[in-house]
């Protein structure tokens, strides 16, 4: 069995302790392990890993028989950094996450008439307004396996797809991926709309 990972340790050396002053800005390209499964036995979730191997975020999702309206997003030592809940505007729906610093984002459906692709759009802070027009931030545009988070300009800011081994270059699977992050962005905001994308999925 190919592994993941060799070792599910939490983060103890001191380049991550060092880290921890400016804790998810990317300095250059940054790539993330993302397994969507919970370390937690009979729990869905997923858990993400740096390019070191340290397990740095994770979700643990107790509701495993249906797709939970619910879910809180935590760094490895289980500190809540955003929770994220379903929210209904009439046959609409959308996922809106926010933590204790006041950073919100929510994330809806893109609907077109001729779709070429699936996308999404994310609407930050002050711009979520409930049944009112919003002005997208970020979107997310979907082809196959492959996800690409870009900014109002179309500029790529992270990328999201199937992990292949470094040994052989199969593909691990559709539950392992990899997130390649471009650099000065905050990667938790990052994963907390990756995360909200995957519960679109009901893959959480």
């Amino acid at each position: 069995m190919v592994k993941i990972y060799p070792h599910l340790a939490f983060p103890v050396d001191i380049g991550v302790v060092e880290d921890k002053i400016v804790p998810y800005l990317t300095k250059e390209q940054e790539s993330f392990t993302i397994w969507m499964k919970s370390l937690v036995f009979h729990s869905k979730g997923c858990t993400v890993f740096d390019s070191k191997g340290n397990l740095i975020y994770r979700v643990d999702n107790y509701n495993s028989k249906s797709c939970s309206n619910e879910v809180y997003f935590m760094d490895s030592y289980g500190k809540i950094l955003f929770t994220l809940g379903q929210k209904k505007s009439g046959f609409f729906k959308s996922w809106e996450g926010y933590n204790s610093t006041g950073t919100r984002f929510r994330l809806s459906k893109i609907f077109k008439i001729l779709p070429r692709d699936s996308s999404y759009k994310v609407v930050m802070g002050s711009r979520i307004v409930d049944g009112g027009d919003q002005q997208s931030c970020y979107k997310i545009v979907n082809r196959g396996s492959v996800f690409a988070i870009k900014d109002g300009s179309g500029r790529l800011m992270a990328e999201v797809k199937n992990k292949l081994s470094d040994i052989s270059g199969l593909d691990l699977g559709e539950d392992v991926l990899t997130m390649m992050v471009e650099p000065q962005l905050d990667h938790s905001i990052i994963m907390g709309i990756v995360i909200a994308y995957s519960l679109t999925k009901c893959k959480l």
